[in-house]
Parts: C-alpha cells; sequence; structure tokens
C-alpha cells in the first residue's frame, strides 16, 4: 500500500534529484523508496551479523607489524608487476 510523505527540502536539492530520476528513467518517489529501503536492509544486515565464540576468543589476538602493506597495496604492486613490467 502507497502512503503519501511530505517532505521539506531545500528547492535546489528537489531539482537536482529530478534531474536524476529523470536521467535514470526512474521517479523521485521511486529513487526515495529505494533508498529507504537501502537503509533499513544494511541496519538489519547489520543486526544480523554475530560472531562465532571462536572468534570474539581470537578477536584483537594478532598484531600486524607497522610496516606490513594491506591488501589493497599488496594487490596493486601484484597488477603493475604483472602488467606494467
Amino acid at each position: 500500500m502507497n502512503t503519501k510523505l511530505t517532505l521539506s527540502i531545500e528547492q535546489e536539492v528537489i531539482e537536482a534529484a529530478k534531474d536524476y530520476a529523470k536521467k535514470h528513467g526512474k521517479s523521485l518517489s521511486n529513487i526515495v523508496e529505494e533508498y529507504l529501503k537501502a537503509l533499513s536492509e544494511k541496519k538489519s544486515t547489520k543486526e544480523r551479523v554475530e560472531l562465532s565464540k571462536i572468534v570474539k576468543e581470537l578477536q584483537g589476538s594478532i598484531s600486524l607489524p607497522k610496516d606490513s602493506k594491506s591488501y589493497k597495496k599488496l594487490l596493486q604492486d601484484a597488477l603493475i608487476e604483472k602488467y606494467l613490467r
């Protein structure tokens, strides 16, 4: 069941949102509804995630050296090595 909702939003934001909706072939109402659904899904996903007992016990038991590279940096280096050298 659809219900009307009244919002107070700056005129510039409304115009930009309408342009965005038009470019994507959607109504502004649909854009807002999708956004609100996405917010509630993220919240419910966070609430559902519960760590197992063993993971909770192991949490924080390892500390990496300060000079260790992140996964992103390691991947970047590997790609550079593979494709640029």
